[in-house]
């Protein structure tokens, strides 16, 4: 856990620290811990240099600390100030400008949505993510109304801050009751901002899902199909996969595949089940092919994961890399 005092802050240069991780699609990847996905980077925006228009798949919040910058996002130039916050969801074209000869100081968190999921179904969590989810070309990226909020909401970045790294199971659950409040007041505040418009059309399709959701809770050893999960939601194929992604904020394909290697994970702590059993029990067909997968999202094999948590004697966190690079590891027919 670390400790700082809080004018003791590691800044560092925002050109420097993002710039390196876009790619020439203009794809930002980010170095999260891969069995727990959440950070805190406290970046300092001067010079010449400005970073690209990117976007990413994980979520932001951005706390400005001190100065002025702006937020582009998409075609939109969004002023900010210090105290002000700026909520950025997935796969969105952004950046931040600020003056060349005026340093702002800027707090930003970054976090993938499993860390709230952790291998339950979908549910309420979906509703914590909303205004994420629900990030319209209109949408007010910048909240600059409310000081109390900004305090409150950075306060808990802080705390957040400083459980990292997460080692210990209680340091993952001191960060997911933190997250929790953060996402809390963030959509009550989106509620009462934009209406109620677009936290009904995401719980109506939410709903839709459901029986998705519970396809998974009950079945997820067994084989399941992107036409099993269309089927029980009544919809074409076609539709459903682009229906889940909009709601959900990933493809079926990897939602249930890092929802299945979240349950193993949890298996693991329980040393007298074998390794091969617990690929069986999560809907592997192979002992070789769970590895795999389970390595490319955990970032650690699954023997190396159970004697690691065996070691501290508390469980690692159920937090997943939800990224669709991925996608290569998951082919068709190797996991069901």
């Amino acid at each position: 856990m670390r400790t700082l005092k809080r004018e003791n802050f590691p800044w560092k240069g925002t050109y420097r620290f993002v710039a390196p991780g876009i790619d020439a699609e203009g794809v930002r990847v980010y170095p999260f811990d891969r069995s727990f996905p959440i950070d805190v980077s406290f970046q300092r925006a001067l010079g010449h240099r400005f970073v690209r228009l990117n976007r990413h798949e994980f979520f932001e919040i951005i706390y400005v600390y001190s100065g002025r910058i702006q937020i582009q996002a998409r075609d939109h130039i969004l002023p900010a100030k210090a105290g002000d916050l700026v909520v950025i969801g997935s796969n969105i074209y952004h950046r931040v400008l600020h003056k060349p000869n005026v340093e702002a100081k800027i707090v930003s968190m970054n976090f993938q949505p499993e860390i709230i999921r952790s291998g339950k179904g979908a549910g309420e969590e979906e509703h914590y993510l909303s205004p994420f989810l629900c990030q319209d070309s209109n949408f007010p990226h910048v909240i600059s109304t409310s000081r109390e909020l900004s305090r409150e909401v950075f306060d808990l970045m802080l705390k957040i801050y400083r459980e990292l790294p997460a080692s210990a199971q209680l340091n993952r659950m001191a960060i997911r009751t933190y997250l929790n409040t953060i996402l809390f007041l963030l959509l009550k505040h989106y509620t009462s901002h934009l209406g109620s418009r677009e936290i009904v059309d995401q719980e109506r399709r939410r709903k839709r899902l459901q029986p998705v959701f519970d396809l998974l809770e009950t079945s997820f050893a067994r084989p399941i199909e992107v036409q099993d999960a269309a089927r029980v939601c009544a919809m074409s194929c076609s539709h459903f996969m682009k229906f889940f992604k909009m709601t959900v904020g990933q493809t079926f394909c990897t939602y249930l595949t890092s929802f299945r290697i979240a349950r193993a994970q949890h298996m693991l702590l329980n040393n007298e089940i074998s390794i091969a059993e617990i690929s069986q029990l999560v809907g592997f067909c192979s002992q070789s092919y769970f590895g795999e997968v389970f390595r490319s999202i955990v970032g650690m094999t699954p023997r190396a994961y159970r004697q690691r948590s065996c070691q501290s004697f508390v469980p690692i966190g159920m937090g997943i890399n939800m990224r669709e690079s991925t996608k290569g590891v998951l082919v068709a027919g190797r996991v069901h």
